[in-house]
């Protein structure tokens, strides 16, 4: 019952980051924000918020255990494991940043849904994950949907972008679907391969290392790219006024944040699996705001696409419902063998006596 409450309390995380991440992000460049690395930067950097967690776990162990209470539980492989993929992290946010800057959030969002697709795959591949044919069903589902965008690709081109831009943000944004489709599994390969019980505790520890890592990776891209010199500017000449473009940057490092925590917790109490079932369900949440907040168009094409998300999401958890049912028919029939076993048994032995 615990595990499935810090389950929820993860998706509930998972669910605001997912769907405010990209709309806070589109707000961003839609009143004047130009420049990519910010808003890559702006997905991890907010990182030492976990320390607030830690802190109060910490002396929470203190009191119970005195001085000898470890102050890290994190060993070095999980150290080098995690800011590694950190920097995967780290890619995947500035490539991602392309969907906002180029594309409507909705559009970005749909080719974001494939992320799912890759992630089955590499589930497949790295932490041996078995597909049901329903979850299989459901994949190729999510695949159908975003292909559907291809149609019409220049459809909801936002007024004044090039066709060039725009394809150069469909393309980034897809290969961002891939590297995060990459990452999920790694982070769950980490938690498997660890040498020691892995707690709550070891997964922040985990989520700060991989914060931290693709920061320092975005910050370089900054520093190449000089935004840093450019922010003074920019804030400026934001459409609606500079206070509220630094308010805009600090709740997207807030709200990217909870996207993160939110996704190392459902791997942890889950799979890297569900997490990437969760991300496209929560797609036709993201493409309603898109539309309210920002006016922007709904074609046809999105709607079958939002569809086949859902389709492809109901076929999913049908799966793993009939998969449970399968299952607990399983044990109940092993249980009732191995009474039947014992029973005879114990006929045998009374026989014998006799």
């Amino acid at each position: 019952m615990k595990k499935l409450i810090f389950l929820i309390f993860n998706i509930i995380m998972l669910s605001i980051g997912n769907c405010g991440g990209p709309l806070i992000s589109r707000l961003y460049f839609i009143h004047g924000g130009q420049r990519i690395w910010i808003p890559s930067v702006l997905q991890t950097v907010g990182c030492p918020i976990i320390l607030i967690p830690l802190a109060i776990a910490y002396f929470q162990r203190r009191k119970i255990q005195g001085p000898e209470a470890k102050i890290v539980f994190i060993t070095r492989q999980e150290f080098i494991a995690s800011a590694g993929v950190g920097i995967i992290v780290g890619l995947d946010g500035y490539l991602n940043s392309w969907g906002p800057a180029k594309l409507p959030v909705s559009t970005s969002t749909l080719i974001n849904a494939t992320q799912l697709a890759f992630t089955a795959l590499f589930a497949v591949l790295i932490v041996k994950q078995k597909l049901t044919a329903y979850s299989t069903n459901s994949v190729v589902l999510l695949i159908a949907g975003a292909a559907t965008l291809a149609l019409r690709a220049n459809g909801d081109r936002p007024a004044g972008e090039s066709t060039k831009d725009y394809m150069m943000g469909f393309v980034m944004t897809f290969i961002g679907a891939v590297l995060y489709g990459l990452m999920l599994p790694l982070i769950e390969l980490i938690y498997m391969k660890a040498k020691q019980a892995v707690t709550y505790t070891t997964v922040l520890e985990i989520q700060m290392v991989l914060g931290i890592s693709a920061t320092v990776f975005c910050t370089i891209g900054m520093i190449i790219n000089k935004d840093f010199q450019a922010i003074p500017k920019e804030s400026s000449q934001y459409a609606i006024g500079e206070s509220k473009y630094y308010m805009v940057l600090v709740w997207c490092a807030i709200i990217w944040q909870f996207a993160l925590l939110g996704l190392v917790g459902v791997i942890f109490y889950s799979s890297s699996l569900l997490s990437g079932i969760i991300g496209a369900f929560l797609l036709p949440v993201t493409e309603v705001l898109a539309v309210i907040l920002f006016h922007e168009k709904f074609q046809a094409e999105k709607g079958v696409a939002i569809f086949l998300a859902l389709w492809g999401f109901v076929s999913y958890f049908y799966g793993e419902y009939e998969q449970g049912k399968k299952e607990k028919k399983m044990k109940l029939k092993k249980s009732e063998s191995q009474i039947s076993q014992q029973l005879d048994m114990g006929q045998t032995g009374a026989g014998h006596v006799v």
